[in-house]
């Protein structure tokens, strides 16, 4: 859209730009910040707020609309436009009139004119019969229907905590890092500023904040405290073993978490963090810059984890394998609208192809950490039961009964009690 064109829209027609965008495959980790930035600060919270609620809400939101629809109009930017009406009405304290108003004025401002007295029947209709409809999107799943019905093949007993908790956000969870700062003496820091904080109960680094905060005006930023990760993606740290003075390689590493996380907790002879994209590659080089890690026994590698090879066997090797990323929804709603089921079969091949490559360079005695935020059986347990079958010199060791759901190998945590999000574990060691 051109330029001057998009700062005469509302902002509900800059939002519905927005929505229209991720429909046709646009990432919202690429897109948000940039709309953001054009917006004056006032504004941000709650342009913030109903982009990523819509998305949150979307599936749930569609299956009130479409029966409201008569004849079926195959147009994103109404469908936008109709959800993001609705979510504002429901989930919201904006009046109703406010909301109807600036809706309608969005879609005429997007030169769909032509749709207005449609939007603004559907969206009045909410106002004589609130109930019915809040009820109605409450009541839905909010998951398109592909990924409903493989959560309820895969974890039919958790299916109703999993559809209620992918439509919600998460927490704020911070990583300690423990060469700068104990964790104690940060939640001092937090509460003498009166952010209300409290400690993880897996992590031993990990510290939850209860409410929205700017994390670069947090104490201890620029000086490397802490860096911002899910609790249940903190548990790599303390699965692994003693890496001290052993060669390493993260590989799929961008944009950093786990590399960085084991320089706060290791001192390894050669870590080598590995992946293909020279711009998410970027994003470790300023983490560790501003953790202020050492990077003497560093080295960044942009090439393809199917088929790069090092000079030498390693001693441990964490995939942090490619997937749906189904089990970090709640950060990254999205991914409800992106993620196609054709992408599981195709992804769950990228797997095997990166494990073939990657597990031959292991020294006999060596580790391989398998890690995906998914919750779909498929690119987890299912991939571990081929992996095993395929490599006779693979064995399984076991992981902490004190966290997730113990699987045929490995174990499974569910975005499922406003903690973690969804991630798989599996540590295999090479005996031969």
């Amino acid at each position: 859209m051109n330029y001057n064109k998009y700062q005469t829209l509302n902002l509900r027609a800059k939002i519905i730009d927005l929505l229209v965008k991720i429909q046709e495959g646009e990432s919202l980790s690429t897109q948000l910040d940039q709309y953001l930035n054009q917006i004056p600060d006032r504004d941000k919270a709650l342009f913030h707020e109903l982009a990523l609620g819509t998305l949150r809400q979307w599936y749930a939101l569609k299956s009130a609309c479409l029966p409201l629809i008569k004849t079926p109009i195959d147009n994103n930017t109404l469908h936008a436009t109709l959800y993001l009406g609705l979510y504002q009405l429901i989930y919201t304290r904006i009046p109703a009139h406010a909301a109807i108003s600036e809706t309608v004025n969005a879609i005429k401002q997007l030169e769909l004119g032509q749709f207005s007295a449609l939007v603004n029947a559907i969206l009045r209709q909410y106002t004589r019969a609130p109930d019915e409809l809040t009820t109605a999107v409450q009541q839905a799943h909010a998951l398109p229907s592909w990924l409903y019905k493989r959560l309820k093949n895969n974890w039919p007993e958790y299916l109703d905590d999993l559809t209620q908790q992918l439509r919600c956000s998460s927490s704020i969870t911070l990583r300690i890092n423990p060469r700068k700062i104990t964790r104690s003496d940060y939640i001092k820091q937090l509460k003498e500023q009166q952010i209300n904080a409290s400690y993880g109960e897996l992590s031993e680094q990990a510290i939850y904040l209860k409410s929205a905060v700017s994390i670069q005006s947090l104490p201890g930023f620029k000086e490397g405290f802490f860096s911002v990760q899910d609790e249940h993606a903190q548990l790599c740290g303390q699965i692994l073993p003693n890496i001290d003075h052993k060669i390493v390689i993260d590989a799929c590493a961008a944009p950093g978490g786990k590399t960085t996380h084991i320089l706060e907790r290791f001192t390894p002879q050669q870590l080598i963090a590995v992946d293909d994209s020279q711009s998410r590659l970027l994003r470790v080089t300023e983490n560790l810059q501003r953790l202020q890690l050492d990077k003497q026994n560093f080295k960044i590698i942009c090439d393809d984890a199917t088929t790069w090879k090092n000079n030498q066997d390693v001693d441990l090797i964490i995939l942090d394998a490619p997937c749906s990323a189904t089990g970090v929804i709640r950060k990254h709603p999205d991914i409800k609208l992106l993620r196609k089921p054709s992408d599981i079969e195709k992804t769950v091949h990228l797997q095997q192809r990166i494990l073939e490559n990657l597990w031959p360079q292991i020294k006999i005695g060596g580790y391989l950490l398998y890690i995906t935020c998914s919750i779909l059986k498929a690119e987890n347990v299912d991939q571990m039961v081929n992996f095993f079958e395929k490599n006779k010199n693979a064995k399984e060791e076991k992981l902490p009964k004190t966290w997730g759901i113990e699987q045929t190998y490995g174990r499974q945590l569910l975005p499922i009690q406003n903690v973690g999000d969804g991630f798989y574990y599996c540590l295999i060691k090479k005996v031969a």
